[in-house]
Protein backbone atom coordinates (compact mmCIF):
# COMPACT_ATOMS: atom_id res chain seq x y z
CA UNK A 1 0.00 0.00 0.00
CA UNK A 2 1.64 3.22 -1.19
CA UNK A 3 0.93 6.51 0.58
CA UNK A 4 2.64 9.86 -0.02
CA UNK A 5 4.76 9.41 3.14
CA UNK A 6 5.58 5.72 2.96
CA UNK A 7 4.89 2.33 1.40
CA UNK A 8 3.63 -0.55 3.53
CA UNK A 9 4.07 -3.98 1.99
CA UNK A 10 0.51 -5.08 2.67
CA UNK A 11 -2.29 -5.54 0.14
CA UNK A 12 -3.32 -2.48 -1.85
CA UNK A 13 -6.49 -0.93 -0.47
CA UNK A 14 -9.59 -1.24 -2.63
CA UNK A 15 -11.77 1.27 -0.76
CA UNK A 16 -11.38 4.78 0.62
CA UNK A 17 -13.60 5.85 3.50
CA UNK A 18 -13.77 9.61 4.13
CA UNK A 19 -14.93 10.28 7.67
CA UNK A 20 -15.81 13.57 9.32
CA UNK A 21 -12.77 14.27 11.48
CA UNK A 22 -9.72 16.38 10.64
CA UNK A 23 -9.63 17.19 6.94
CA UNK A 24 -6.76 15.70 5.00
CA UNK A 25 -4.68 17.94 2.78
CA UNK A 26 -6.24 18.16 -0.68
CA UNK A 27 -3.07 17.13 -2.53
CA UNK A 28 -2.60 14.19 -0.16
CA UNK A 29 -6.21 13.10 -0.66
CA UNK A 30 -6.03 13.37 -4.44
CA UNK A 31 -2.89 11.21 -4.39
CA UNK A 32 -4.58 8.37 -2.50
CA UNK A 33 -8.11 8.40 -3.94
CA UNK A 34 -7.21 7.26 -7.45
CA UNK A 35 -8.86 3.99 -8.45
CA UNK A 36 -10.64 3.45 -5.14
CA UNK A 37 -14.28 2.90 -4.30
CA UNK A 38 -15.17 5.88 -2.07
CA UNK A 39 -17.61 6.04 0.82
CA UNK A 40 -18.35 9.23 2.76
CA UNK A 41 -19.32 8.88 6.42
CA UNK A 42 -21.59 11.55 7.90
CA UNK A 43 -19.64 14.85 8.01
CA UNK A 44 -17.20 13.35 5.51
CA UNK A 45 -19.72 14.31 2.84
CA UNK A 46 -18.66 17.93 3.43
CA UNK A 47 -15.07 17.02 2.53
CA UNK A 48 -16.29 15.33 -0.64
CA UNK A 49 -18.39 18.32 -1.61
CA UNK A 50 -15.67 20.88 -0.89
CA UNK A 51 -12.99 18.86 -2.71
CA UNK A 52 -15.31 17.86 -5.56
CA UNK A 53 -14.96 14.14 -4.90
CA UNK A 54 -17.95 11.98 -5.82
CA UNK A 55 -18.37 9.03 -3.44
CA UNK A 56 -20.25 5.90 -4.41
CA UNK A 57 -22.35 6.16 -1.27
CA UNK A 58 -22.89 8.44 1.72
CA UNK A 59 -23.60 6.76 5.07
CA UNK A 60 -24.63 8.20 8.42
CA UNK A 61 -27.23 9.79 10.63
CA UNK A 62 -25.99 13.25 9.52
CA UNK A 63 -26.33 14.78 12.97
CA UNK A 64 -23.04 16.64 12.45
CA UNK A 65 -23.06 17.14 8.66
CA UNK A 66 -24.24 20.34 7.03
CA UNK A 67 -27.62 19.74 5.42
CA UNK A 68 -26.37 21.57 2.33
CA UNK A 69 -23.74 18.86 1.84
CA UNK A 70 -26.37 16.12 2.03
CA UNK A 71 -28.47 18.08 -0.45
CA UNK A 72 -25.39 18.31 -2.72
CA UNK A 73 -24.98 14.52 -2.59
CA UNK A 74 -28.65 14.01 -3.45
CA UNK A 75 -28.39 16.45 -6.36
CA UNK A 76 -25.40 14.46 -7.66
CA UNK A 77 -27.58 11.32 -7.43
CA UNK A 78 -25.20 9.74 -4.94
CA UNK A 79 -26.99 7.03 -2.93
CA UNK A 80 -27.58 8.14 0.66
CA UNK A 81 -27.91 5.54 3.40
CA UNK A 82 -29.53 7.40 6.28
CA UNK A 83 -29.60 5.91 9.77
CA UNK A 84 -31.43 7.10 12.89
CA UNK A 85 -29.48 9.19 15.39
CA UNK A 86 -30.51 6.80 18.17
CA UNK A 87 -28.69 3.60 17.19
CA UNK A 88 -26.33 0.99 18.60
CA UNK A 89 -23.38 1.55 16.23
CA UNK A 90 -21.39 4.61 15.19
CA UNK A 91 -21.49 5.85 11.61
CA UNK A 92 -17.93 4.64 11.09
CA UNK A 93 -18.80 1.18 12.42
CA UNK A 94 -21.73 1.03 10.00
CA UNK A 95 -19.42 1.89 7.10
CA UNK A 96 -16.81 -0.67 8.19
CA UNK A 97 -19.48 -3.39 8.29
CA UNK A 98 -19.90 -2.99 4.52
CA UNK A 99 -16.20 -3.33 3.69
CA UNK A 100 -15.06 -6.74 2.43
CA UNK A 101 -11.61 -5.80 1.09
CA UNK A 102 -8.63 -3.82 2.45
CA UNK A 103 -9.53 -0.17 2.99
CA UNK A 104 -7.94 3.19 3.73
CA UNK A 105 -9.83 5.54 6.03
CA UNK A 106 -9.10 9.26 6.30
CA UNK A 107 -10.76 12.15 8.09
CA UNK A 108 -10.42 9.94 11.15
CA UNK A 109 -8.03 11.94 13.35
CA UNK A 110 -8.29 15.13 15.35
CA UNK A 111 -11.69 14.67 16.94
CA UNK A 112 -13.03 13.69 20.35
CA UNK A 113 -11.10 11.09 22.32
CA UNK A 114 -14.09 8.76 22.71
CA UNK A 115 -14.61 8.75 18.94
CA UNK A 116 -10.89 8.14 18.35
CA UNK A 117 -10.88 5.27 20.86
CA UNK A 118 -13.90 3.67 19.19
CA UNK A 119 -12.46 4.13 15.70
CA UNK A 120 -9.05 2.66 16.51
CA UNK A 121 -10.49 -0.49 18.08
CA UNK A 122 -13.30 -0.82 15.52
CA UNK A 123 -10.82 -0.66 12.64
CA UNK A 124 -8.55 -3.20 14.33
CA UNK A 125 -11.40 -5.69 14.67
CA UNK A 126 -13.25 -5.04 11.40
CA UNK A 127 -12.19 -8.36 9.86
CA UNK A 128 -10.31 -6.77 6.95
CA UNK A 129 -7.04 -4.83 6.72
CA UNK A 130 -7.70 -1.16 7.53
CA UNK A 131 -5.18 1.70 7.39
CA UNK A 132 -6.01 5.04 9.05
CA UNK A 133 -4.13 7.93 7.49
CA UNK A 134 -3.78 11.53 6.50
CA UNK A 135 -0.72 13.67 5.80
CA UNK A 136 0.04 14.02 9.52
CA UNK A 137 -0.64 10.60 11.06
CA UNK A 138 -0.86 6.94 10.03
CA UNK A 139 -2.01 3.83 11.89
CA UNK A 140 -1.91 0.28 10.58
CA UNK A 141 -2.26 -3.05 12.35
CA UNK A 142 0.03 -6.04 12.65
CA UNK A 143 -1.65 -9.24 13.85
CA UNK A 144 -0.52 -12.67 15.02
CA UNK A 145 2.10 -14.15 12.69
CA UNK A 146 2.24 -11.11 10.41
CA UNK A 147 5.35 -9.24 9.31
CA UNK A 148 5.47 -5.99 7.33
CA UNK A 149 8.18 -3.79 5.90
CA UNK A 150 7.65 -0.03 5.66
CA UNK A 151 9.68 2.09 3.25
CA UNK A 152 9.69 5.80 4.08
CA UNK A 153 9.60 8.66 1.59
CA UNK A 154 9.24 11.08 4.52
CA UNK A 155 10.82 10.31 7.88
CA UNK A 156 8.26 10.31 10.70
CA UNK A 157 8.83 12.42 13.79
CA UNK A 158 7.77 9.52 16.00
CA UNK A 159 6.82 5.85 15.83
CA UNK A 160 4.74 4.19 18.53
CA UNK A 161 3.57 0.62 19.10
CA UNK A 162 0.15 0.39 20.75
CA UNK A 163 -1.19 -2.99 21.90
CA UNK A 164 -4.81 -3.49 20.84
CA UNK A 165 -5.02 -6.93 22.41
CA UNK A 166 -4.23 -7.32 26.12
CA UNK A 167 -0.82 -8.77 25.29
CA UNK A 168 1.32 -8.65 22.15
CA UNK A 169 4.21 -11.13 22.27
CA UNK A 170 7.13 -11.84 19.98
CA UNK A 171 7.26 -8.21 18.82
CA UNK A 172 10.25 -7.38 16.63
CA UNK A 173 11.20 -4.07 15.01
CA UNK A 174 14.50 -2.92 13.46
CA UNK A 175 16.06 0.32 12.21
CA UNK A 176 14.67 2.31 15.13
CA UNK A 177 16.45 3.90 18.09
CA UNK A 178 14.97 1.38 20.56
CA UNK A 179 14.97 -1.94 18.74
CA UNK A 180 12.80 -4.80 19.96
CA UNK A 181 13.52 -8.50 19.67
CA UNK A 182 10.82 -10.92 20.83
CA UNK A 183 9.41 -8.28 23.16
CA UNK A 184 6.13 -8.51 25.06
CA UNK A 185 3.96 -5.40 25.09
CA UNK A 186 0.97 -4.99 27.40
CA UNK A 187 -2.18 -2.98 26.74
CA UNK A 188 -2.30 -1.78 30.35
CA UNK A 189 1.26 -0.41 30.14
CA UNK A 190 1.65 1.06 26.63
CA UNK A 191 5.24 2.25 27.00
CA UNK A 192 6.61 1.57 23.48
CA UNK A 193 5.87 5.07 22.24
CA UNK A 194 7.85 7.95 20.72
CA UNK A 195 10.49 5.75 19.13
CA UNK A 196 12.67 7.17 16.36
CA UNK A 197 13.18 5.74 12.89
CA UNK A 198 16.89 5.47 12.02
CA UNK A 199 16.75 4.18 8.47
CA UNK A 200 14.79 4.45 5.26
CA UNK A 201 12.95 1.21 5.94
CA UNK A 202 11.77 -0.74 8.96
CA UNK A 203 10.45 -4.25 9.42
CA UNK A 204 8.00 -5.13 12.17
CA UNK A 205 6.47 -8.46 13.14
CA UNK A 206 4.21 -9.83 15.87
CA UNK A 207 4.14 -13.40 17.16
CA UNK A 208 0.72 -13.17 18.78
CA UNK A 209 -1.79 -10.41 19.48
CA UNK A 210 -2.85 -7.31 17.59
CA UNK A 211 -0.57 -4.28 17.51
CA UNK A 212 -1.32 -0.80 16.17
CA UNK A 213 1.70 0.84 14.54
CA UNK A 214 1.50 4.64 14.69
CA UNK A 215 3.52 7.20 12.72
CA UNK A 216 3.43 10.95 13.35
CA UNK A 217 4.74 13.18 10.54
CA UNK A 218 4.16 16.65 11.99
CA UNK A 219 4.21 18.40 15.33
CA UNK A 220 1.06 17.69 17.33
CA UNK A 221 0.08 18.73 20.85
CA UNK A 222 1.00 15.97 23.29
CA UNK A 223 0.44 15.34 26.97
Amino acid sequence: MKLPQCEIDCAETDTLIIAGGRRPNLNWLKAVEQGKKIFAVDKGVEICRDFNILPEKVIGDFDSAENSAVVWAAAKKIPIERHPIDKDFTDTQLALSKIKKPALITGIFGGRFDHSFSNIFSCANSGVKIILADEREIIFYVKSGESFAVKFFQKPMALSLLPISKICSGVKINNVHWKLENATLAQDLPNAISNRVEGGEIKISVGSGTLAVYFCFSELISA
